[in-house]
């Protein structure tokens, strides 16, 4: 198997580079928007007790549901779009790296990097790992 050429390599590598930069600050720029408008809506409110456990409302806890409460506006829910755009930035980057080892026609590194794909998928997805 012969290597792909080092100018291949230099544009994987900044593409990845650029998608992880992208990414996260996509998700800080998220975050303190939606910090900035939660505590100029609830920031005088008093602070719930935290020694009780309380889950997130269904609302909060999916993708689809968080995205149109962001889009309408919930300041919460833009911290939540955040989060979720700050965990998705590796998993993009694992897919990516994917479809650069493809085009590299490196197939070790793309059954390694398949592996990882799906470790990281049924770890966030709610699979068999951890339970």
């Amino acid at each position: 198997m012969s290597s792909p050429p080092p100018q291949m390599d230099r544009d994987l590598a900044d593409a990845l580079g650029a998608l992880l930069r992208i990414g996260v600050t996509a998700s800080a720029v998220v975050l303190l928007a939606g910090g900035a408008l939660h505590l100029a809506r609830h920031g005088l409110e008093p602070v719930p007790d935290r020694r009780v456990f309380q889950p997130e409302p269904p609302e909060f806890s999916h993708p689809a549901p968080i995205l149109r409460a962001s889009l309408g506006g919930s300041g919460r829910a833009m911290i939540q779009l955040g989060l979720l755009l700050l965990i998705a930035t590796p998993v993009l980057r694992v897919a990516f790296s994917v479809y650069g080892f493809a085009r590299q026609r490196d197939r070790a590194y793309v059954v390694m990097t398949l592996v990882v794909l799906a470790v990281l998928l049924l770890g966030l997805l709610g699979g068999p790992v951890g339970r």
